[in-house]
């Protein structure tokens, strides 16, 4: 039964990709939408208000312009991170956020990381809550799928420009990001979560006993946190907290929700470039290694931690340390699976309470970080897999490799490796930073293998804009908040801008006609042979950390 929960979620989320995919596609290339009559007013008036051309630009103009929007949103979001102590919209009287933990966050929830050093429920005003915290998901959401876009433009090599950011932006926040989490919003509220301005309240319990009970505009935020794959929770609990995410019903259509737009990304590829079995070859690729971590992870959990059984707590339920009864094994495992695919971050269990196999996965999902991925971004990391394996292949067989009928030579092969190794330099070499620092191995709760883990898996989330993270780890300090700060801000930014420099270089050049002789990127070999270099390459970079915590840890049960 728990096997059909997940295949019935899993399912749905393929059918809706398919026309969420093609909309995208319109949007993205201006055809006509049902929604045009009343946004292109809408839209109309914001480019009037802010001045914005819509002229086509360079792809350093479309870096140049994303980074400045990105820096000035920054600077807003700091300074009333910092002065939210002031009465506007704080009925629970929070004060302003230490300076660390404020660099932290806007960084955080800048780069679509929504890593979180402190509890949403006491950290935040409302005010914050909304104009820093909600806007960033609907900013860093936008950027992503624009980015992509501009990516799929440059392969699709029509002409050398890459489509206007500003205008871009606005057309995926009023017609794709708004008008879902407009209508996700409403449904959350029939579902049971508070959407309010009004103070926290304070109850007897049946014992007695005093309980604050925290309200909020929690609804707004946790429709656009879902589809836009951010993650930051309203409380410091997440999507394990039940006024995020109160019913089985709820924790279904998160996952459809964290999924849906990074499938749909892949389908408006296809479309984008007139060769949707190519599309067809990047979406299997990526489900199959999906489908792969998933039933490790479920096996892992459901089998119990044998340390528990050993102190006689019973496992027939399955390793239910850390989840909540309401989702049970099946809910919380593809949950884990969902948010750490899709680089969203948002839980609804504990992941420092998985079994060693069970937060391996979660792990090796982000440090793959092709796996669906965050928005717009985790598909253009496939692509550079992708491109790789072309290379590849056409070196063992003796023929130039093409992609998309462009020949790929040194230039685009050397951007491509660049991309690569920024992944795993940026985890591995600030993971050795705090192992061999005091104030990196003061976080640690648990030693040895899992503390172990602990850190790796910090990073890990930082560098793939993930932000879930094990939740024994200490790292409200200084160390941690300016380390994954870094970490958080290389590993969104280097990596959009060499591959959006790979699709450039490549729609500058003369279409190559295909020939017998041209390496197909539409059938099985290529998908399979796509799957085993992103293993390959993965178990290469990232194995030895992974047998030293996680693997090491199962063997030690």
């Amino acid at each position: 039964m728990e096997i059909l929960q997940m295949a019935i979620i899993l399912f749905i989320f393929v059918l809706v990709c398919i026309p969420t995919g093609k909309y995208i596609y319109k949007v993205a290339e201006h055809e006509k939408t049902f929604l045009d009559p009343v946004l292109d007013k809408v839209d109309n008036c914001i480019y009037k208000i802010a001045g914005i051309s819509k002229e086509e630009m360079t792809w350093k103009q479309y870096i140049a312009a994303l980074l400045a929007s990105n820096g000035v949103a920054a600077i807003f979001a700091y300074i009333i991170l910092r002065i939210q102590s002031i009465g506007l919209l704080n009925p629970n009287h929070i004060g302003r956020m230490e300076q660390g933990l404020t660099f932290n966050t806007v960084i955080s929830f800048l780069t679509n990381t929504d890593l979180q050093g402190y509890s949403g429920e006491s950290g935040v005003s409302y005010f914050s809550q909304m104009i820093v915290i909600t806007f960033f998901m609907f900013l860093a959401a936008a950027t992503g799928l624009a980015i992509a876009l501009a990516f799929m433009r440059g392969l699709a090599g029509r002409k050398k420009t890459m489509g206007n950011f500003y205008v871009d932006y606005v057309r995926i926040i009023t017609r794709i990001l708004l008008p879902v989490s407009i209508v996700f919003a409403v449904f959350f509220i029939s579902q049971g979560v508070p959407q309010t301005l009004a103070a926290n309240k304070t109850v007897t319990t049946i014992e007695g006993k005093l309980q604050d009970i925290p309200l909020g505009p929690v609804a707004s935020l946790e429709s656009i946190k879902m589809f836009g794959t951010n993650g930051g929770g309203f409380f410091g609990a997440n999507s394990a907290h039940p006024f995020e995410n109160p019913t089985p019903l709820t924790n279904a259509v998160q996952i459809i929700a964290m999924l849906v737009f990074a499938g749909s990304t892949v389908v408006c590829y296809g479309h984008m470039i007139k060769k949707k079995k190519q599309a067809i070859s990047i979406f299997v690729a990526m489900s199959i290694l999906f489908l792969i971590f998933l039933p490790i992870c479920y096996s892992a959990e459901k089998a119990g931690n044998p340390a528990l059984a050993r102190v006689g707590l019973s496992q027939a339920m399955g390793n239910m340390e850390g989840k909540e009864d309401r989702f049970g094994i099946a809910g919380s495992v593809l949950y884990t699976n969902a948010t750490t695919s899709t680089s969203t971050g948002a839980v609804n269990n504990m992941h420092d309470s998985l079994t060693p196999l069970g937060g391996a996965t979660a792990l090796m999902n982000m440090m793959l970080n092709v796996i669906f991925g965050g928005k717009g971004v985790g598909f253009m990391n496939m692509i550079m897999y992708a491109i790789l394996t072309v290379f590849l292949c056409g070196l063992m067989v003796g023929r130039t490799p093409e992609f998309l009928s462009k020949k790929i030579e040194g230039k685009e092969i050397k951007l491509v490796a660049f991309a690569i190794i920024i992944h795993p330099l940026l985890i591995l070499m600030f993971t050795s930073l705090a192992l061999v620092t005091k104030q990196g191995l003061a976080g640690i709760s648990n030693p040895g293998f899992h503390g172990l883990t602990q850190i790796l898996y910090q990073y890990t989330s930082a560098a793939a804009n993930n932000g879930s993270n094990f939740a024994g780890l200490g790292s409200n300090t200084m160390f941690w908040n300016t380390t994954t700060g870094v970490v958080m801000f290389l590993g969104r930014y280097l990596s959009m801008i060499i591959l959006v420099a790979v699709a450039s270089s490549l729609a500058a050049k003369r279409a190559i006609p295909e020939s017998t002789g041209t390496f197909k990127t539409d059938n099985a070999i290529f998908t399979i042979t796509l799957i085993a270099i992103v293993l390959i390459i993965g178990a290469l970079t990232f194995l030895p950390g992974v047998a030293l915590g996680p693997i090491a840890e199962h063997l030690t049960l």
